[in-house]
């Protein structure tokens, strides 16, 4: 599939902090299309308590949204699904019940922590996830204070077959000094495996790109083609090879 593989955005409409109207979604994916993108996974909150979204609400959601955008044609990447899951103790029930919604193929799966702490027993809850046969991919790492604090946390991580996920609008300043200069340490560290655009609006593609432009000075036009296209689809496909 030609393009840039987003494996993080927030395009399915009126379910999570993402696009408010479906047009806003459609909008989104198509300057997500004209940036460079081939195919983009829609990946709705799953967080008790701020988006009580289940499995079922968010695919309810992706199949309202489904006949417009397939209306759109071309202009428009191809689209999955999956959810943003929030790594606590009823996600992570999910996760291991089946009631969550991994990426499609089920081979991989997205979850997110809370911005100041990560979660007691990690190590152990991911084991559980690759036992079941699932890689766990982490959402934006370099916007967690403890990573921002010591980015060489993500390295045991990493060792343990965890696939980190960056937040490409990181480099553009998005999130803040700190947040760029995580990034840019993570990625110098090697530890990133795929890069994504976590869009909300669609005027969050102007930082996107001005992001991959970065990442691409930063590593070079082949380490970029890596993150934005050959490293999604191995995760996609079960294919990662850390």
């Amino acid at each position: 599939m030609p393009g840039y593989i987003d494996l993080h955005c927030h395009w399915v409409a009126g379910i999570d902090d993402g696009a408010r109207t479906a047009e806003e979604g459609l909008e989104l994916l198509r300057r997500l299309k004209r940036l460079g993108y081939g195919q983009v996974i829609g990946t709705p909150h799953m967080r008790p308590g701020l988006f009580d979204n289940d499995r079922q609400d968010i695919v309810s959601s992706y199949e309202q949204m489904l006949p417009l955008v397939r209306s759109q044609g071309d202009a428009v990447p191809q689209v999955g699904l999956s959810s943003e899951h929030y790594f606590d103790d009823l996600v992570f029930g999910r996760l291991m019940g089946g009631e969550a919604l991994p990426y499609p193929g089920e081979k991989a799966v997205l979850i997110e922590f809370a911005a100041q702490a990560l979660p007691a027993r990690l190590p152990d809850r991911l084991f559980d996830l690759r036992r079941k046969g699932l890689r766990p991919v982490v959402a934006h790492p370099e916007r967690y204070a403890p990573v921002v604090r010591r980015p060489e946390l993500m390295e045991d991580l990493v060792d343990r077959g965890t696939v980190l996920l960056m937040d490409v609008g990181a480099l553009a300043g998005k999130y803040g000094r700190a947040s760029r200069k995580c990034a840019e340490q993570l990625l110098e560290a090697g530890l990133y495996y795929a890069v994504c655009s976590d869009a909300h609006r669609p005027e969050d593609v102007d930082e996107i790109a001005e992001g991959i432009a970065r990442l691409k000075a930063l590593e070079g036009e082949e380490e970029a083609r890596f993150l934005l296209e050959e490293g999604p689809r191995a995760v996609l496909e079960g294919k990662v090879d850390l």
